[in-house]
């Protein structure tokens, strides 16, 4: 079943603050097994001139992911899961997170095209901190295999 292309321009407002902790940079440091100093001393991120210590790029999946997997679960996009593949990543920062940040995301469907038999879903989030100042931009694009492919 084709995805409803009336979604394309459909946006999900923020649901609620995600706080930024020296603990959770220091988990997922650990998890991607990065030794990089300013993801773990508060010492050693001051010395590179941040106020605490940094969260390393990919950090912000732990934000954008359930906001993705919120918009493909909605019944009404029509989105079969079990066909899905993850076809792109992309992260723009205007600035470094670190602990202390309190960030939020809203995500936007930019479009919906078919192409070859598929449908794919490019999805792009916001994420901005406490004085509503953008963050880092995210992009995903989401391949959804027809039922032929």
């Amino acid at each position: 079943m084709p995805l409803d292309q009336s979604f394309a321009g459909r946006s999900y407002p923020p649901a609620g603050k995600y706080a930024v902790s020296r603990e959770k940079i220091l988990e997922f440091a650990e998890a991607i097994g990065d030794p990089n100093p300013i993801y773990r001393d508060p010492e050693a991120a001051r010395a590179a001139g941040f106020p605490d210590v940094v969260a390393p790029p990919t950090f912000l999946t732990l934000l954008n992911l359930p906001k993705v997997n919120g918009i493909v679960a909605d019944p009404e996009l029509g989105l079969d899961y079990s066909r899905m593949v993850h076809g792109d990543q992309g992260f723009t920062y205007e600035r470094p997170v670190h602990a202390g940040d309190v960030l939020e995301i809203g995500a936007t469907i930019e479009n919906i095209m078919a192409r070859a038999g598929n449908d794919f879903i490019n999805v792009s989030a916001r994420i901005t901190d406490a004085d509503g100042k953008l963050v880092c931009t995210t992009r995903a694009q989401l391949v959804v295999r027809g039922e032929d492919a």
